[in-house]
């Protein structure tokens, strides 16, 4: 590498690891932006503090202080770093103290799914690290900064690790602090792959660094915590997919097909769930039903047989039947010759309005309706005023 542009990167690289007051102020409004979004459940507020966030600078730096073996640079890096983290933990878990207060004790859907990382959050690390270095090497490709950000979310991790802390959740804190972590390595040794896949200078140095070893050991580490959860997220997709699976013969069956009762509009087949833990599993059904009666016990078995012929494990079912009593007057049939009766066929959707020309005439369209019979009016006339209230 020419030495001019070397030192122009040592130089731009300097600027993203220094903890100035544009870091400060941008960590704080991210976390309070990603905390805030977190308790709210939105989505959209979190993704937002992402792309606020500066933990990608001083990261990023660390990348070429590890492959250049600077350990001053390194070090002032992961200062900036550390500060942004220790501001974050603090001020999200001031909030949740404050929220825990005010009788907010339940988390949503963002703060539980920043519990539990697996080998996906690494190789997703992995990705965003080696793209955010790319960004740093082309200027002509920096907008792809902000995507980074958001896929690796550095600052939300942290913040659901302070809310949690602050509510004595030391076990999915712990999730979330593993979370961070995976980010926080998969975006080092992502991006030192790319830089020494870039450039043949770091190429060489990358051979020679003693620090490169150790993030790629680090990162091997979070493999066996990260594996275990990918194991369960596998589990968990393979038992809902059966349990879909099972529930479209159970609706096939009791709904539709004459195993049961055929195509009985009065049986509803309603949640479907199978209890995992029990050996055979146990499913079990909420069937909405107007007749108590069913369905019967040989019907169930006869579902249940069903059910086991065409998975590999033998199933249990159990069915919990609720009786819909349905309430209203009878009445007799009109008349089929009544005049003021008739079945009503859906109308066909209207044509656009179009203005007529004075000048052309009508513009084309269906023929007017010929005046009804004389008779006809007549009965109209009087059904209309016999519906009419007096004043």
């Amino acid at each position: 590498m020419e030495p001019n542009r070397l030192e122009r990167l040592h130089r731009s690289y300097d600027r993203d690891a220094e903890l100035d007051e544009a870091f400060v102020v941008l960590t704080l409004g991210a976390s309070l932006i990603a905390t805030l979004g977190l308790l709210a459940n939105n989505a959209a507020v979190v993704i937002g503090a992402m792309v606020v966030a500066p933990w990608i600078l001083p990261l990023r730096t660390s990348v070429f202080a590890v492959l250049l073996g600077s350990l001053p640079l390194l070090g002032s890096a992961l200062r900036t770093l550390l500060a942004g983290v220790v501001l974050t933990t603090v001020l999200s878990s001031g909030l949740g103290l404050l929220a825990t207060a005010t009788g907010f004790h339940q988390f949503g859907s963002e703060v539980l799914a920043r519990t539990e990382p697996n080998l996906l959050d690494l190789g997703i690390a992995l990705a965003a690290g080696a793209i955010a270095t790319y960004a740093k090497l082309r200027s002509d490709a920096v907008s792809s900064l902000a995507g980074t950000a958001i896929a690796v979310a550095l600052v939300p991790p942290v913040c659901v690790m302070g809310l949690l802390l602050a509510n004595h959740q030391w076990n999915p804190a712990l999730g979330a602090g593993l979370l961070f972590l995976t980010n926080l390595l998969g975006i080092l040794t992502g991006g030192i792959v790319m830089m020494a896949a870039k450039e043949p200078f770091f190429r060489e140095q990358l051979r020679q660094s003693h620090l490169s070893l150790v993030s790629f050991v680090l990162t091997g580490l979070l493999v066996l915590p990260l594996s275990v959860s990918f194991r369960y997220l596998l589990q968990g997709a393979a038992q809902e997919q059966t349990r879909q699976e099972i529930e479209r013969t159970i609706r096939t069956f009791l709904e539709r097909e004459t195993l049961t009762f055929g195509a009985d509009p009065s049986v509803e087949v309603g949640q479907v769930l199978i209890n995992w833990n029990r050996n055979p599993p146990l499913i079990k059904v909420l069937v909405r039903v107007t007749n108590p009666n069913l369905p019967t016990y040989t019907q169930i078995s006869a579902v249940q047989d069903a059910i086991n012929a065409r998975q590999p494990l033998r199933y249990e079912l159990m069915v919990q039947r609720t009786a819909v009593v349905v309430v209203g007057p009878e009445e007799a049939p009109n008349p089929s010759d009544s005049k003021n009766f008739e079945l009503i066929e859906p109308a066909p959707p209207e044509p656009p309005a179009v203005e007529a020309d004075p000048e052309e005439g009508t513009p084309d369209g269906p023929p007017p309706l010929p005046p009804l019979p004389a008779a006809e009016v007549q009965v109209q006339m009087e059904a209309e005023a016999a519906t009419t209230p007096q004043r």
